[in-house]
């Protein structure tokens, strides 16, 4: 799919500036830049999905950890006396 994008002289000469101290060509960089937004953005719509998906358990079920449950378990992680995630209760 060819695209083409509009930037101003300043953003341009940014970007070239960049792919010159990289050795990279400018095309490079702006690609990876879109990937790398695309990824950030598609992590935090997931993120977004699993805590809506959460909060509806939550209101159907009333199960739940505190934040102190979560903090002591987190605490164990990595030491000789990890242990498994609470179970959730109401």
């Amino acid at each position: 799919m060819a695209t083409s994008i509009k930037l101003d002289e300043d953003l341009k000469n940014r970007i070239q500036h960049l792919a010159n101290r990289r050795h990279r060509s400018a095309h490079w960089i702006m690609r990876e830049a879109i990937r790398e937004y695309i990824e950030r953005e598609e992590a935090r719509e997931s993120f977004k999905q699993e805590a809506l998906e959460s909060w509806t358990a939550y209101q159907e079920t009333g199960k739940h950890l505190t934040g102190q449950e979560v903090r002591n378990w987190l605490k164990t992680w990595g030491t000789e006396k990890e242990t498994k995630a609470p179970s959730c209760h109401e």
